[in-house]
């Protein structure tokens, strides 16, 4: 399963989208750890996402 799939099967995909477009790291990476993603893959991710935020579709349309 995705990241995407984990956050929008447990309800918390939106809530991602608005940590990661204002810039909150440490609330993304509480989301990804909140769908079972270890500290170390949450942290992993969340940087990528935030060092390249337009390869990962960010900032969502509204």
């Amino acid at each position: 399963m995705t990241v995407n799939e984990r956050l929008f099967t447990s309800g918390l995909v939106e809530q991602f989208d608005a940590a990661t477009d204002a810039g909150d790291r440490h609330r993304a990476i509480e989301l990804l750890q909140q769908v079972a993603m270890s500290e170390s893959s949450a942290t992993t991710t969340v940087d990528a996402v935030l060092a390249n935020a337009p390869k990962y579709g960010y900032p969502r349309p509204s």
